[in-house]
């Protein structure tokens, strides 16, 4: 790791959504802070210069949802594994849902995640705490202890809350707080331990299926307990574009609510599940290619205003089963970058856009000082080659989950420095 405290940039397309910046620049670092961009002041020394001529340079990346296995399952992954893959992707901030063994219901385990992502030094970790105990719907966590110990929201994680009653005193107390309240849409009962989306080709497979009322069912409960609260909320993962319809009349009609989706889930459908590819088996699951062509049409609109990686590692094993009984999840750090930089090249979304999905817009969410080259503002930096053609394996991957349905995919734009506080934490020889 670098330890150099002043650093100068220069050459690089500077891509700031935050700011609207996007021109040819230099940056100075001074100190784990952004100290000037243009003109280098008058007697700054430079202990080092990073020549990013042809590069794009930009915010680090923050990730709205990184399952990192640490505590509890780490035959899966660790802390310092998948913080390192993260530096490798230009990820600089992760958030980490609270359903960790333990689980992140009192503050001790959120200080030991954060003390040990401190100890790896790759990438900042910023965990949710447990909505309600245990994750297990029953009794309401202590969102207070929690906001002390630096949970920058609640969540129930995967876990489903039943008791609607429950729910309304659990949003009525995050709002007290000032918590936000992260939701994951999906109606157990509809549900019924489906694997893959209700739909023709479920049936010819045989699988069980999930309906896309889990995901809507769901949505529209969860806005009328918003509506009554006035809890900030945020929707995690949409899968459907009727959901995505429904959270933009929220969001024209005022309620506080915002929403993200998986890049995944912008690429693969259903079809992709034809020949029983456990890789991707996912919750919430892929869904048609028209409801992968509406999240596309709301992130265009701005009714979905980031993108996560939605990362689940998994040991081999969790993979070989027949699909219904595989473990669900993308080990997807390391694609969130390409995923989206193929959206521009698709014209999907412009650069800036694109970017701004992956830096200001999920700080914003997270009510969090990151995602920006503001002067001031910790120099969280990611300096990739938009042109530069790469391919998916398990030597080019970091992470230790190697169960991905992009393997062997071809991708463009690699990432060749990342900064965490104006120290070097990846760096490609």
């Amino acid at each position: 790791m670098d330890t150099l405290m002043h650093l100068r940039i220069t050459n690089g397309r500077v891509i700031d959504p935050a700011n609207g910046v996007d021109g040819v620049q230099d940056i100075c670092i001074a100190d784990g802070r952004i100290h000037a961009i243009g003109d280098t002041p008058a007697g700054f020394h430079t202990d080092r210069e990073i020549d990013a001529s042809g590069l794009i340079v930009c915010p680090g990346l923050v990730d709205l949802s990184a399952r990192l296995r640490e505590p509890g399952a780490e035959h899966k992954a660790t802390i310092a594994s998948e913080t390192r893959a993260a530096a490798g992707a230009g990820i600089t901030t992760l958030c980490c849902p609270p359903d960790t063994d333990p689980v992140i219901d009192t503050p001790a385990v959120a200080e030991l995640i954060r003390s040990r992502a401190a100890a790896a030094g790759h990438a900042r970790i910023v965990p949710l705490g447990a909505l309600t105990q245990g994750l297990a719907g029953a009794s309401l966590s202590e969102m207070a202890a929690l906001k002390e110990a630096c949970c920058i929201g609640v969540s129930n994680a995967g876990k489903p809350i039943t008791n609607n009653h429950l729910l309304r005193c659990a949003m009525e107390y995050a709002a007290t707080h000032g918590l936000m309240v992260f939701l994951h849409p999906e109606d157990e009962w509809l549900r019924n331990n489906g694997c893959m989306h209700e739909g023709a080709i479920s049936t010819r497979l045989g699988l069980p299926a999930i309906p896309e009322s889990a995901e809507t069912a769901a949505v529209a409960q969860q806005l009328v307990l918003i509506e009554q609260t006035g809890v900030r909320a945020h929707f995690c993962r949409l899968s459907t574009a009727r959901a995505a319809r429904m959270i933009a009349r929220a969001r024209y009609d005022g309620l506080p609510v915002s929403a993200d989706v998986a890049a995944h889930q912008l690429y693969l459908t259903e079809m992709d599940v034809a020949d029983f590819n456990s890789q991707c088996h996912v919750i919430p699951p892929l869904r048609t290619q028209r409801d992968r062509d509406g999240l596309r049409a709301a992130l265009t609109r701005g009714t979905i205003s980031a993108i996560c990686s939605d990362h689940q590692p998994h040991e081999p094993d969790a993979k070989l089963a027949p699909f219904s009984a595989t473990a669900p999840g993308i080990s997807a750090l390391e694609t969130l970058l390409p995923l989206v930089l193929r959206l521009v090249d698709e014209d999907v979304l412009p650069l800036g856009d694109a970017l701004a999905a992956l830096t200001i817009h999920p700080a914003r969410i997270l009510g969090i000082d990151a995602g920006t080259l503001t002067l001031g503002a910790h120099a969280d930096v990611c300096i990739f080659d938009p042109q530069r053609y790469w391919e998916i394996t398990p030597a080019t991957l970091l992470s230790r989950g190697l169960n991905t349905p992009f393997m062997n995919w071809e991708f463009k734009g690699r990432v060749t420095h990342t900064l965490l506080a104006g120290k070097i934490v990846h760096e490609v020889p």
